[in-house]
């Protein structure tokens, strides 16, 4: 268990690090005012109407970084910060959850396949690790039989939550890639603008790419220790 202690904690640093390094990029970025003079409502809402999507409301939500998109009821969920700022931080992440929505409307493969695993991986991803390690005790007490199919089956539901993130990462990119096509392609931004609402969108990807290679390193070290002992 040392070694489960030492790689969560080493996750947990990057994960921290990078977390740390996208909130300075952040608050960096909104102090970049859109010459422009629109709110990230306004960008949300020229960006959709640009790819003739006619059906999905912009709307406010509580909180910081809470921003997103919902398939389920066709809303572009803009923090306070980011609905009402005119900053290049508030247009990047108003036309990255664009990007959702123009994904949504476009069919887009990894989207529609994420969706999809929502519903399994919202119940088995707080499942897993219990799973695994009540298995693994159970094993190690009676012998492994059925506290080894137990912890397999915890193994399941957290690779199916690696997957997930796995699948997260393109979603992610591409919804970053359509919406700094569209605000450069439409002039929305200065290069200034631009080139910070650039580097808020690459540091916010990362914070998924650190999820995704943690998940991963979790997942290889159960299996070890599982497998291992088969």
């Amino acid at each position: 268990m040392l070694g489960y202690y030492i790689l969560i904690g080493a996750i947990a640093l990057v994960s921290w690090l990078v977390s740390s390094q996208l909130k300075r990029k952040f608050a960096k970025y909104s102090k970049i005012r859109l010459r422009n003079g629109m709110s990230g409502a306004e960008i949300a809402e020229k960006m959709l109407a640009d790819h003739g999507i006619t059906d999905v409301k912009v709307v406010s939500t509580a909180g910081s970084l809470t921003d997103h998109y919902n398939p389920k009821s066709k809303t572009v969920n803009l923090s306070e910060s980011v609905y009402s700022e005119r900053n290049a931080a508030a247009a990047a992440v108003a036309a990255h959850e664009c990007g959702h929505a123009v994904q949504h409307a476009q069919a887009y493969s990894w989207l529609q396949m994420r969706s999809t695993l929502v519903p399994v991986v919202s119940v088995s991803s707080g499942m897993s690790q219990w799973l695994i390690i009540g298995g693994l005790i159970l094993g190690a007490a009676a012998g492994m039989g059925i506290g080894y199919w137990v912890a397999v089956a915890g193994l399941a539901m957290m690779g199916m939550a690696t997957l997930f993130s796995f699948i997260t990462l393109p979603v992610e990119y591409d919804a970053s890639n359509r919406a700094l096509a569209w605000l450069k392609n439409k002039h929305m931004l200065s290069q200034e603008e631009f080139t910070g609402s650039e580097d808020a969108l690459k540091w916010a990807a990362r914070t998924y790419l650190v999820a995704a290679i943690g998940a991963l390193a979790s997942l290889v070290y159960w299996a070890l220790q599982i497998l291992g002992r088969d």
